[in-house]
């Protein structure tokens, strides 16, 4: 066996089941979950039609690098979403079977183990950062996510050393668990420690299209190159899927984009990996990049659950609006794993406990005394859970 299994944890949800199945939750409540990120809107009708009509298309066998048509209309909506002035869709964008798969494949493709590979990531973190990182063999540097920070890691901090060890820099923006959507000057000085240090930025914005103002739209990787005018997108890479965007986790349908010259050897690897998205899958995606008036009608329904939790929860919680994605991310006036476990067993709500998200370096971990809360339930299932969270804080005092 690959003893680089040995490395990898639990992950939060089997550690989140062993905890909650010490209790038993309250039996005169309904159960509402908050734990798992798994968009629960409806999904858009017009992609559920095209894909029931073009069904058929499952007896053809899919290619690697996909339909043109589809990494066109991905390169439409990238270009138009974040001001690019072109993204070749021959060239510099892939098809992929959702971000989960294709930042854990993405990591064993571009990492070389012949050196003494490094991988930056935030701390707390998508899971899927540390497994893939020691999979291919690389060590793990975690930058942690503090409040005071305005949950951004402090790049700063960072020394020459480990500069120079890194292969790849992780980003999510919008992050999770926090939402905080990084800075697009932090973007463009990432991307001259990328061109001075000679290490791969892969930037995880999967949840961009939830934000809270219109006006405000999170920025992105190669919008910055683009402002830089590097078109060319060296050693920048981004990670788009249509699972939160358009309420589609099931498709498994997303893209991989930037540098050419990455992209190319990420396709040759594709090509041995096997994980080409189904022709009727890739045609449903065409129909939803190239509609936009499901994903406002997603932003204002999370908009409304956003408020209505918030007025409920911040007269006894720290708790703050996220610059974007679904979640929340309070603090608890206990630990997070009693909070989780007592909220579940007294009022029948699930939540994560932070610290599952985070590791603890230098004694310090940054998702310790807070809980991930993801709005994806329904707006009436959103506040009721939230006015059971205040009873039970209350309770707690």
């Amino acid at each position: 066996m690959n003893p680089d299994l040995k490395k990898l944890q639990a992950y939060p949800f089997e550690k989140l089941n062993a905890l909650l199945t010490q209790v038993t939750p309250n039996p005169d409540l309904r159960p509402i979950s908050l734990s798992i990120g798994e968009p629960k809107h409806p999904s858009p009708q017009i992609v559920l039609d095209e894909l029931h009509e073009k069904i058929h298309k499952i007896s053809i066998y899919p290619s690697t690098k996909g339909l043109p048509a589809l990494r066109d209309a991905m390169s439409n909506w990238a270009c138009k979403r974040f001001e690019l002035a072109s993204l070749n869709s021959e060239s510099q964008i892939l098809p992929v079977n959702g971000t989960r798969e294709a930042l854990f494949a993405f990591t064993q493709a571009v990492i070389d183990r012949t050196t003494s590979p490094l991988v930056i990531s935030p701390n707390p973190f998508y899971q899927i950062y540390e497994g893939a990182s020691y999979l291919a063999g690389a060590d793990l540097h975690f930058l942690p996510i503090l409040e005071e920070k305005h949950f951004i890691p402090d790049y700063d901090s960072v020394s020459e050393n480990i500069w120079k060890r890194c292969q790849i820099l992780f980003i999510c923006s919008p992050g999770n668990p926090t939402g905080a959507v990084t800075p697009i000057e932090t973007l463009k000085k990432l991307i001259n420690l990328a061109d001075k240090y000679n290490f791969i930025i892969a930037s995880d914005e999967c949840y961009s299209e939830i934000y809270c103002q219109e006006d405000h739209k999170p920025v992105g990787l190669l919008e910055a190159c683009a402002q830089l005018g590097r078109h060319n997108y060296k050693r920048c890479v981004v990670f788009h899927s249509l699972s939160k965007r358009s309420n589609l986790p099931g498709l498994r349908s997303g893209f991989v984009a930037g540098d050419a010259e990455i992209m190319a050897d990420f396709l040759k690897y594709r090509t041995y990996h096997g994980s080409a998205m189904s022709v009727q899958n890739q045609l449903a995606s065409i129909v939803a990049w190239n509609d936009e008036t499901h994903v406002l009608l997603n932003r204002e329904r999370y908009r409304h659950k956003f408020k209505a939790v918030l007025d409920i929860l911040s007269p006894v919680m720290n708790i703050t609006q996220s610059d974007a994605s679904f979640y929340l991310w309070p603090e608890t006036n206990i630990s997070d794993e009693a909070f989780a476990q007592k909220l579940y067993e007294h009022e029948h709500v699930t939540v994560l406990p932070g610290s599952y998200l985070s590791r603890t370096v230098d004694k310090l971990n940054p998702g310790a005394n807070r809980i991930r809360m993801a709005l994806v339930a329904s707006e009436e299932d959103c506040i009721e859970a939230a006015k059971r969270i205040k009873r039970f804080v209350m309770s707690c005092q």
